[in-house]
């Protein structure tokens, strides 16, 4: 990242943490109510597997397995929720204003500005959540003499750099919904259709696979919106509940998806930045 670039996002940063400590009372009620909903999803998933040894027949996601692609999910959304999604709602209202007129006059990227002003801090402690998900779950199945599992420094490191890719996703999936805000004028209806998008990434994609509508849905949100290789191709890499053939073609798709989705987000966001018409004119 260009050093001005990284000194702006500091700013940022530094701005939004000072406005979330001048309401400590509001900010602790939204730490709660984030870590709440991931422990009742948490709690959900224990009944469930009181009930079955895996999620699907033969997909090797035991419960151990299935709680590391939770604490995943977990990771994932909290980095989306701090850095992007109260950005991208703010986009809508930028344009209904006219204040997007003041961004572009700025000596800075477009995109970059109206990405980052607004960092949720309040959505970090569901990501730590998630990696403390992750590494009990980890230890669990290390411990268990059945299974065979080996995790050393690169798979932390590919485990990580995954969810890059799967968080780079994400967010392009998120300007693209965001960038319609210049054609409808108001896209007040962001957060649901990510909502709807983003419920079919929180589940193993085998589950999808036992039918024609799944096998449907399967091929949609992998090879036209490639949101399940988001989570689960880092949670394979520690969990590892499937042949390393199937796991090695899709850690390659992953990185492909990331920078193909960055490149078509970067050029709808350009396109519909063009049909922009100011508040002035």
């Amino acid at each position: 990242m260009n050093p001005s670039y990284l000194k702006v996002f500091l700013t940022f940063a530094r701005n939004s943490l000072v406005r979330d400590m001048s309401f400590r009372f509001n900010f602790i009620l939204t730490c709660f109510a984030s870590v709440s909903w991931a422990l009742m999803n948490f709690l959900l998933f224990k009944i469930i597997y009181q009930h079955t040894d895996s999620i699907g027949v033969d997909t090797g996601w035991h419960e151990n397995e299935f709680f590391i692609f939770l604490g995943t999910i977990w990771i994932i959304n909290s980095l989306i929720q701090t850095f992007f999604m109260a950005n991208a709602e703010g986009f809508s209202e930028m344009i209904r204003t006219g204040s997007l007129d003041f961004a572009l006059l700025k000596p800075i990227d477009t995109q970059f500005l109206i990405s980052f002003p607004r960092i949720n801090w309040a959505q970090i402690p569901n990501g730590l959540l998630g990696l403390s998900l992750v590494i009990y779950s980890l230890r669990a199945l290390m411990n268990d003499s059945e299974k065979v599992i080996s995790i050393g420094p690169v798979e932390w490191i590919l485990y990580v750099f995954y969810i890059g890719c799967g968080v780079v996703v994400m967010y392009s999936v998120m300007i693209i919904l965001a960038s319609t805000s210049i054609w409808l004028g108001r896209n007040q209806n962001l957060h649901t259709f990510w909502f709807y998008i983003t419920n079919f990434y929180r589940y193993p994609m085998e589950i999808y696979q036992k039918s024609g509508i799944g096998m449907a849905l399967w091929g949609t949100f992998t090879f036209v919106i490639p949101i399940l290789v988001v989570s689960n191709v880092p949670a394979r890499i520690l969990a590892q509940p499937l042949e390393r053939g199937w796991y090695d073609w899709q850690s390659l798709y992953a990185i492909f998806a990331a920078a193909a989705s960055l490149v078509v987000s970067r050029w709808v966001f350009k396109f519909a930045l063009s049909s922009y018409r100011s508040a002035s004119s």
